[in-house]
């Protein structure tokens, strides 16, 4: 490849500029928005956020509080809301019965046992997972997904067909491990993904990595 995953993130900066990621009030809300943001768009959340913020819900006594019934209302927008109120519950046991609540303790914790015991939790996966530690943590954990993915692997970055943690890996060797730089790393991936390495169709014309092509042109179309 030419460059690596820093000369990446940098062309990505200069063109999208700095992305504020991840758009909340609080640590807590971060939390809740990576659960709700399974299988869904984000504008999705934003509506079921909106629903708990007027149900003064967004702390983690005031969405225990709510019954069954009114969380999953609550989280309808965000789609599998009776699965996801679930997962809520989950994380609320945990955070509540094993941490007190206490999120500024949890952000003094150990990075790999917090994400041993994040990934203990039914319906909690490693991506949002990783979410959590990075956006509500601020552990220098570098998130993954399948924008991420598409765009390394089209690079030839890392191999067809890698595994979650095999670009996870790549991307901690190569970057900085600073909370907030894979932060922002990770939003400018996601940027590149809705709007240039698309799915189908890429736009590699005037897309801000079009130089780092390899020879040949993409790795492969997914």
């Amino acid at each position: 490849m030419r460059g690596d995953l820093r000369d990446y993130v940098e062309r990505l900066l200069a063109h999208f500029g700095p992305r504020h990621w991840w758009p909340a009030e609080t640590p807590f809300e971060v939390m809740v928005g990576a659960v709700l943001t399974q299988n869904t768009a984000w504008t999705n959340v934003e509506r079921a956020i909106d629903n708990l913020r007027r149900s003064n819900a967004l702390t983690p006594e005031g969405l225990s509080s709510l019954s069954t019934e009114e969380m999953q209302e609550a989280i309808r927008p965000s789609g599998y809301f009776r699965q996801k109120e679930k997962k809520l519950r989950a994380l609320l046991k945990w955070l509540l019965g094993r941490h007190g609540g206490d999120i500024e303790k949890l952000r003094a914790g150990e990075t790999d046992g917090l994400r041993r015991e994040l990934l203990e939790l039914w319906g909690v996966g490693k991506e949002t997972a990783d979410s959590i530690l990075c956006y509500a943590l601020t552990k220098p954990v570098f998130v993954v997904d399948a924008y991420t993915i598409r765009v390394l692997s089209r690079h030839g970055v890392v191999r067809r067909g890698a595994t979650y943690d095999e670009v996870q890996e790549s991307a901690h060797a190569s970057l900085p491990r600073d909370t907030a730089y894979l932060n922002e790393a990770h939003a400018l991936f996601v940027a590149l993904g809705k709007e240039f390495c698309l799915s189908r169709s890429p736009r590699c014309a005037g897309c801000p990595l079009e130089e780092l092509l390899p020879a040949g042109g993409l790795k492969q179309q997914n």
